[in-house]
């Protein structure tokens, strides 16, 4: 089951990174930068105070605060973070290369003011979140201007801040260099290494949870589904077979069985109810509910359906270019796969 958890985030970051590529590609910087300032907003609303608490940093000073929370928030999905605290009013925090959110090669199609659209979404409100209009994040580098990654600090002014100062772009300074030995550390580090994967494959389902609605709310339903279903497919065709490997199975290998186990494993590894079927001349797939979207208002639930449910098309030409799958069901009831 670890391998499947690791499987399913990586299916997860990839579609995230997808979404934002196919919009620039296909609708331009403006509405790409948009979704993306959009969803890290509705992220930040939803998760940073509650994660704030949960961490035990709500008694810290705020900068500290910060920079902890996205320290410790990110690395528990597997996400390469550092910290350094200059002082109570001044804390840094930084995300090494390579960047988890622009995978690969990925980096190269992301443009600056896309990249920075994620500060002002979530780090640019913290202070607000906090009460604190004299908070505000200064970012000394992102990766997508050249710089080793994604760096800043969050510094308490002696002011209140107008909106538009709340991230502010610096050049000519950086994150003191950190001594891995000194870095704080959550008892997670004792963690099994399963439960270390769950928690990443969480972190990953958390982006596909909030960027649905975002774009529902951004595009109308129609030309949202059009676009994570393209991008969904294509996010199958392109990783079937590298988690497939992960999986210990052989691409290609087993037919429509061979695939249904494949699809079974990753459904299982998001907490799905599923049962497998590969006797017969077709092989099924049933999942019970739908765990991934629990919670989520979507509107047009089948519409949403319609759109992931490319995932595992792409996945399943991927596998076999004359592979059929027949989608039937209900997201609040039973979803069946069937494969030929």
């Amino acid at each position: 089951m670890s391998a499947a958890y690791g499987a399913l985030a990586t299916l997860y970051n990839a579609l995230m990174t997808g979404i934002v590529l196919s919009l620039v590609s296909r609708r331009g910087a403006g509405t790409a930068r948009e979704f993306v300032f959009r969803h890290f907003r509705r992220q930040h609303l939803e998760k940073f105070i509650p994660g704030l608490r949960k961490l035990g940093l709500d008694g810290e000073p705020h900068a500290v605060a910060c920079a902890l929370y996205h320290y410790h928030s990110n690395a528990l999905g597997g996400v390469k973070t550092e910290y350094v605290r200059e002082s109570d009013r001044k804390a840094w925090v930084r995300y090494p290369p390579p960047r988890w959110i622009w995978r690969g090669t990925a980096v190269c199609g992301v443009p600056h003011e896309v990249n920075a659209a994620m500060l002002h979404g979530w780090h640019g409100h913290n202070g607000v979140s906090l009460g604190n209009p004299r908070l505000g994040f200064v970012c000394t580098g992102t990766i997508t201007s050249g710089a080793p990654g994604l760096e800043g600090h969050y510094f308490e002014h002696d002011r209140e801040l107008a909106p538009h100062e709340r991230v502010q772009f610096a050049t000519g300074e950086r994150m003191p260099r950190i001594d891995p030995a000194t870095q704080p550390r959550l008892d997670t580090a004792s963690w099994p290494e399963a439960r270390r994967l769950r928690t990443h494959r969480a972190y990953a389902m958390e982006y596909v949870r909030t960027l649905v609605p975002t774009l529902i709310e951004l595009l109308g339903t129609a030309d949202a589904e059009a676009e994570i279903g393209r991008a969904a497919r294509l996010i199958g065709l392109q990783f079937h077979e590298e988690t497939a490997l992960a999986l210990g199975m052989t691409p290609g290998a087993g037919g429509a069985a061979g695939f249904a186990r494949w699809l079974a494993a990753l459904l299982k590894a998001q907490g799905e109810d599923v049962r497998c079927d590969t006797g017969g001349t077709a092989a099924t797939v049933r999942q019970h509910g739908w765990r991934l979207m629990d919670g989520v208002t979507l509107g047009d639930a089948a519409a949403t359906l319609r759109a992931w449910n490319e995932l595992w098309v792409g996945a399943a030409l991927a596998h076999d270019r004359f592979m059929t799958v027949t989608l039937a069901g209900d997201p609040g009831g039973t979803i069946t796969w069937t494969l030929r």
